[in-house]
């Protein structure tokens, strides 16, 4: 045995055979700087082992959680026109849009689902903030409408989970056509005596807490979640003087009224259960042993109306 076969050779395999480590396994916490695991941070529904701080969390990954045996059925959202505006800065619309849609693997902002959360049937609608931003577009205003449509046709109440910047600038004044279509489409909601219940996440901002985001009839949010209009910074500028600890914030909101409820995120599906069987007059949910519900056993969705043919 020499030094060659003791140090050398191992070296050189140890090159050879070397593996390459994915980066995404790791996630530091951005609140308390912990290293967290991927495995750990998901089975913990992106909540911060050490300091309980809410990272980002996408619709499809929280709609896993949220409805049972994580089996949910999506609502079909009509497609609007893709450059309606034929905008560009550094890039073209529709060179944003493909970038957006290869790193979330999404097809948009919102993602609409239907099934049952403690054996409670609702409607879901669930914005992601990694997507542009969340930003609301002509396709966000169309999955509000047709998770509204969907919500009347079945009789089950919605829940909104929002997440935005605000309107997406590549669309204009049709983005904040949004907020008045919206707006109409919680209104049908009400006429047909249906909940509709907004959570909050961080962040929600601009024309979107302007319409839908705060027109529920119950108001929550998860813990620490930025909610305005214009943000802290730009108003700081504007007034020149040093804003309160915590303003915009939702615990801030909750304490001046804002807020109905403020919930940690791992226990906000036995909340909104309860809120929506109060609601629509349900008996108090029973802790049982029930199976889990199967994809084929939700309801199909009604065939749309077609024009029959004349000779």
């Amino acid at each position: 045995m020499n030094w060659i076969t003791n140090y050398v050779r191992p070296r050189i395999n140890s090159l050879f055979s070397r593996r390459e480590v994915p980066e995404n396994l790791w996630t530091k916490c951005p609140d308390c700087g912990t290293m967290l695991f991927h495995r750990e941070l998901s089975d913990n529904l992106n909540v911060c082992t050490n300091c309980d701080h809410h990272l980002a969390i996408t619709p499809r990954e929280r709609f896993t959680a949220l409805f049972d045996g994580g089996v949910f059925r999506e609502v079909k959202v009509p497609e609007p026109v893709a450059d309606p505006l034929q905008f560009r800065d550094q890039k073209k619309y529709p060179d944003r849009m493909k970038a957006a849609q290869r790193s979330t693997g999404e097809k948009e902002a919102m993602l609409v689902a239907e099934g049952e959360i403690g054996r409670t049937p609702i409607i879901a609608a669930g914005q992601d903030f990694s997507f542009m931003a969340g930003s609301m577009g002509m396709y966000v205003g169309n999955a509000i409408i047709a998770a509204a449509e969907r919500a009347v046709q079945t009789g089950r109440p919605l829940v909104l989970f929002s997440a935005a910047g605000g309107a997406r600038m590549q669309e204009g004044i049709l983005s904040l056509m949004q907020m008045p279509r919206t707006t109409v489409a919680v209104q049908m909601l009400k006429e047909a005596n249906l909940p509709y219940v907004v959570v909050l996440t961080h962040p929600t901002t601009g024309g979107v807490t302007a319409s839908y985001a705060m027109l529920g009839d119950v108001q929550i949010a998860e813990p620490n979640a930025l909610i305005c209009f214009a943000g802290p910074r730009v108003i700081e500028q504007t007034i020149r003087e040093k804003l309160p600890e915590g303003f915009q914030r939702a615990e801030y909101l909750l304490e001046h009224g804002m807020l109905d409820r403020v919930t940690h995120r791992k226990a906000m599906k036995d909340e909104l259960v309860s809120i929506l069987r109060m609601l629509t007059g349900k008996p108090a949910p029973t802790r049982a042993d029930l199976p889990a519900p199967v994809a084929e056993a939700l309801p199909e969705p009604a065939p749309e109306p077609t024009a029959e043919k004349t000779e």
